[in-house]
């Protein structure tokens, strides 16, 4: 049995804010890194990858695996991340658990899928067999949704069904569930207590936003307070491994934002290892 490392607390690499990561190194125990901008593009981001490597350990997170659709997961698409995977020497890897192409066409977002038991079994099927050809732990994601529509599944059955059928690990986006429970009028200590907890190797942390009577997922702020009691009690039923601190807008030019929530978030994981 492979024992996994206990990566620390992150941040998601963004070329903008490469020279922050680099000044702030001593707060930073790794990076993720999105899939497609090192397996589907020029020979430069490649070498990027390496030097980055060389400085922190890193995970690929993928968001065009598309593994809810009607069609198969692209064999080509997982060679890709299997030779990435040994170049970067990653302990696991990451998509959603949702859809992103319909038709052969890209549809530029995470979609939910129709949460029934055959769609269960389908998306279980093909992410054991992902996992399987990469040899490497493969951690699936549970992303935020508007629109809810009434299914066979709720959302923690459908995600606990996925998971087991699957044999595979759990990418728990925190900032996702507190949203989701926001718009949608659910208690996330109760959605959480219904997860695998123990599949757990993995949390996303992020600051969401209102736009009118809306939360949106926007990745622009701070971790919002209620996402860190969210994280408190994850840790105390989970074997998490790692703890990646979202942002993709509005940075600010001294890191402090950013310096201040992955200070809090190793404290909170160290205090966890206590227990």
């Amino acid at each position: 049995m492979t024992i996994l490392p206990v990566l620390g607390v992150g941040i998601g690499y963004r070329p903008e804010i490469h020279d922050h990561i680099m000044g702030n190194a001593e707060y930073i125990d790794w990076l993720e890194v999105i899939t497609e901008h090192y397996i589907q593009t020029v020979p430069e981001q490649a070498a990027r990858a390496r030097q980055l490597r060389s400085h922190f350990p890193l995970i690929p997170h993928g968001i065009e695996m598309s593994i809810g659709s009607e069609n198969e997961v692209d064999p080509a698409y997982v060679n890709a991340i299997t030779e990435f995977t040994k170049t970067i020497e990653a302990p696991w890897f990451s998509d959603h658990l949702s859809f992103t192409q319909a038709d052969n066409i890209a549809l530029g977002q995470l979609t939910p899928v129709l949460r029934t038991a055959q769609n269960a079994e389908m998306i279980g099927r093909r992410a054991r067999a992902v996992q399987e050809r990469v040899g490497l732990p493969f951690l699936l994601e549970n992303i935020t949704y508007y629109l809810d529509v009434e299914s066979e599944l709720t959302e923690s059955e459908f995600i606990t069904a996925v998971v087991q059928q699957a044999d595979c690990g759990l990418l728990l986006d925190l900032t996702n569930i507190y949203i989701n429970s926001v718009n949608h009028g659910f208690d996330p200590f109760d959605f959480l207590a219904q997860l695998p907890l123990e599949r757990v190797l993995q949390v996303h942390l992020a600051g969401g936003e209102w736009q009118g009577s809306i939360m949106i997922d926007s990745h622009a702020h701070p971790v919002n307070e209620e996402v860190w009691c969210l994280l408190e009690f994850v840790l105390s039923r989970s074997p998490v491994k790692g703890i990646l601190i979202e942002r993709d807008q509005n940075f600010q030019d001294d890191f402090s934002d950013l310096r201040e929530d992955l200070v809090r978030g190793r404290q909170m994981l160290a205090k966890s290892a206590e227990a």
